[in-house]
């Protein structure tokens, strides 16, 4: 059956219905008023794309685009969606959706205008919150309407935007599909978009957004709203801000309509107090219920409060990117110049050259390090934000796409500012106060003499917190900013991949010293940056199906399952000279006088694997005795039989929970859908995890996590508490796990005294 009722889902249907539909269900689930509706699921349209035959057609179009060329970018995604639009729904679909439709006219008692909004299982995730990735359709009626929306909404999981966010997130084309949420249309007299907490601070005020008539005003920024702060600590508003709302968009025979406002309507207060009550009840609700903050939008219609979608909020700053930012504020900025003022709507300081586009279609003047000047931004111009310095708008408040976006990319945003397009001229310098909302002539500094800081002691600990790495060139800056005590992963796959070519062509062409020195290179960023604090390198470890895009890499074997194929060590022994090249360029490295790396060998399962890399290693003049050598333990066959691994003359473990959570479930990480099922926590990881630090610890062997579990402060309490001599965790997660595990350091302690 292709068709669920809203009613029926709720957040652990992700992979079956996307973001949008599972946050909408989860939400009826706990009462909050919602507009009742149906989703047409993630699998129905995988067997419309498979009935049809047109997959290959879709999937190849892709294969080496470059998402940053925009003409060709917007070429194979009209191409793509023709395809998609012009192929024809299996009957026994399209009947389930127009059944669906006829019961929810049936329910309210007349045929219903809907809206028909796409839900892709890679929106609306905790970790991936951009904003206008897929269409909505509003004001839709009538069965031949809703069916043909729907198709559209398919088509949409395609355009450009979308095309380039799944590029940049590192989403697979391939592994993400698209649901379609068809819902009955509120035809709002009020509408607009609620933060419940503060959406860079944190703080518990509550930012609520408003406008008259139908909500897509507000969130496209055609309309400046009205703000209003509602301090949730105190129980009162304590910020009121009308916006002057030109017009309003509204339903009229079953069209969306704009109707101008008269200058007093315009400038009219949109809520109430009782109404703003009314939405930050509904508002904590459902933070509570999610347990963090939630960007909600809602829609008021003859007096009742609907909510139409809610989302976590992503963009709020850790404690020390807030304490940093405190400090910043409090230097203040020399003497400037102020060219014009707006709502700072992404905080952040930044100096360019001004470029001023009116449409996506020019979104090709803006270059690294410009500052994009638009009317509004749209979905279409995230390319060009991303290579901003910063964003000036006309038009929008805190809950825009450019606001959002903006928060999203860490790019300083100034929105709202009525006449950014007119003030500022192409070529023009200017500084952009993303914080104050203030775009200054010229390069303006901050102050030269900062107030004095009272520096907090640093936190020390036994269980050392190092710090996992992908892209050498931050090795530097992730040094400094997170003081870890050393690198417990670094990937080189992520390097090896952005190459010109494919690693063994470099090998076939006879440049194998290029290769190496190509590595050495980018090793050398992070053994340098963080000396003479220990990197263990991981070789290289991608799978078959990421290989294959690149110059040199058509031969690689198609794998129903690349995460369970030809990968970690094993490809390495099967590619000696390969692995040779690596070592090769870890030894350069080492006689430099870098002893503080280590090699770390991924996927084993055997003695034999880790005998034959330690031969190998040695043949190629590493000395042993000098740098360390050890392994990931991320597969339950290397847990199993840790005692045989430690004989090998290992110095360290690692514990790669991504792996070892799939392979222990039997739950592929890429496959959607099962990603329900994934679990670093349940209980027979954990074992395998306690299991393994054990056994190391009673052999004098060093004991350390580097997956994403490491990032994880319930995990990781735990882990000290067993005895784990190191945590290695994300960039963003080392200062609060370093926390975690003194708070968990000091108990072990005090717990032991109370004995004595």
């Amino acid at each position: 059956m292709p068709v669920l009722w809203l009613a029926d889902v709720d957040k652990n249907d992700v992979p079956l219905v996307g973001g949008k539909a599972a946050n909408l269900g989860e939400l009826l689930r706990a009462e909050i008023p919602v507009p009742d509706g149906f989703v047409v699921d993630a699998r129905t349209f995988r067997e419309f794309i498979e009935k049809t035959k047109i997959g290959e057609k879709i999937y190849s179009l892709l294969q080496d685009l470059d998402v940053e060329d925009t003409e060709k970018l917007d070429k194979i995604s009209k191409e793509i969606r023709t395809v998609i639009e012009n192929a024809k729904i299996p009957g026994e679909i399209e009947e389930d959706i127009r059944e669906a439709y006829r019961k929810l006219c049936e329910d309210e008692g007349e045929e219903v205008y809907v809206a028909v909004r796409s839900s892709a299982t890679a929106e609306d995730l905790p970790d991936a919150s951009f904003a206008g990735q897929q269409e909505t359709y509003l004001n839709v009626r009538g069965e031949d309407e809703v069916v043909d929306k729907v198709k559209k909404c398919w088509g949409s999981l395609f355009t450009p935007r979308a095309i380039y966010y799944r590029a940049q997130k590192g989403f697979r084309h391939e592994d993400v599909s698209i649901a379609v949420v068809v819902q009955k249309m509120v035809n709002s007299e009020k509408s607009g978009v609620m933060f419940t907490s503060h959406p860079v601070t944190g703080e518990k005020k509550c930012i609520i957004e408003a406008i008259f008539g139908l909500g897509e005003a507000i969130v496209s920024g055609l309309v400046t709203p009205d703000t209003y702060i509602y301090d949730r600590i105190a129980r009162k508003l304590v910020e009121v801000k009308i916006g002057q709302k030109d017009f309003m968009l509204t339903k009229q025979d079953g069209k969306t309509v704009k109707v101008k406002l008269d200058p007093e309507k315009a400038n009219e207060r949109v809520l109430s107090d009782e109404e703003i009550e009314r939405l930050v009840t509904l508002g904590e609700l459902i933070e509570e219920h999610y347990g963090k903050p939630q960007d909600v939008e809602w829609a008021i219609e003859k007096g009742k409060v609907y909510i139409v979608q809610s989302r976590p909020i992503t963009t709020i700053r850790t404690k020390e990117e807030a304490e940093e930012a405190e400090r910043e504020a409090e230097r203040g900025m020399e003497e400037g110049k102020i060219l014009i003022k707006g709502l700072g709507a992404s905080p952040g300081i930044a100096t360019g050259r001004v470029k001023v586009i009116f449409s996506e279609k020019e979104i090709f003047k803006v270059q690294e390090g410009d500052i994009l000047v638009t009317t509004m931004t749209t979905p279409d111009m995230v390319p060009a934000m991303k290579r901003a310095a910063a964003i000036v708008t006309d038009e929008g408040g805190m809950t825009c796409h450019a606001a959002i976006v903006s928060r999203e990319l860490g790019v300083p945003a100034v929105v709202g500012t009525k006449e950014a397009t007119k003030v500022l001229k192409d070529g023009m310098i200017v500084t952009v106060d993303g914080e104050k909302g203030i775009v200054y002539e010229g390069r303006v500094e901050r102050k030269k003499e900062p107030k004095p800081v009272v520096a907090s002691a640093p936190i020390i600990t036994a269980t050392e917190v190092k710090v996992n790495i992908s892209i050498p060139d931050v090795a530097e800056r992730v040094a400094r900013e997170t003081n870890a005590d050393g690198v417990g992963l670094f990937r080189i796959e992520h390097m090896v991949l952005g190459l010109e070519k494919h690693p063994m062509k470099f090998i076939r062409d006879g440049e194998i010293d290029r290769y190496v020195d190509l590595l050495y290179e980018e090793m050398k960023k992070v053994a340098k940056a963080f000396y003479p604090k220990p990197v263990w390198i991981r070789t290289l470890d991608a799978p078959t199906d990421e290989f294959r895009s690149m110059e040199g890499g058509e031969d690689e074997p198609i794998e129903a399952n690349p995460m369970l194929g030809f990968r970690g060590i094993r490809r390495d022994l099967m590619e000696e000279e390969h692995f040779r090249a690596e070592m090769r360029a870890i030894k350069k490295l080492v006689d430099e006088g870098y002893t503080n790396v280590g090699i770390m060998l991924p996927l084993v399962t055997s003695p034999s694997e880790v005998r034959r890399a330690r031969e190998i290693a040695i043949s190629e003049g590493l000395p042993l005795d000098k740098i360390e050598f050890g392994i990931m333990v991320e597969t339950p066959a290397a847990a199993m039989i840790i005692e045989d691994l430690v004989k090998e003359g290992i110095d360290f473990i690692s514990l790669g929970t991504n792996d070892l959570t799939q392979y222990t479930l039997a739950v592929d990480r890429n496959n959607e859908n099962v990603a329900y099922l994934y679990d670093e926590t349940h209980p027979a990881v954990m074992k395998l995890i306690e299991r393994t630090i054990r056994i190391c610890k009673e052999n004098g062997v060093k004991t350390s996590i580097c997956g994403q579990a490491g990032s994880y402060p319930h995990v990781v309490e735990k882990l000290v508490e067993i005895g784990i001599d190191s945590v290695s965790a994300n960039p963003d997660a080392v200062q609060k796990i370093r926390e975690v595990v003194a708070r968990v350091e000091r108990k072990i302690i005090l717990d032991k005294l109370r004995k004595l």
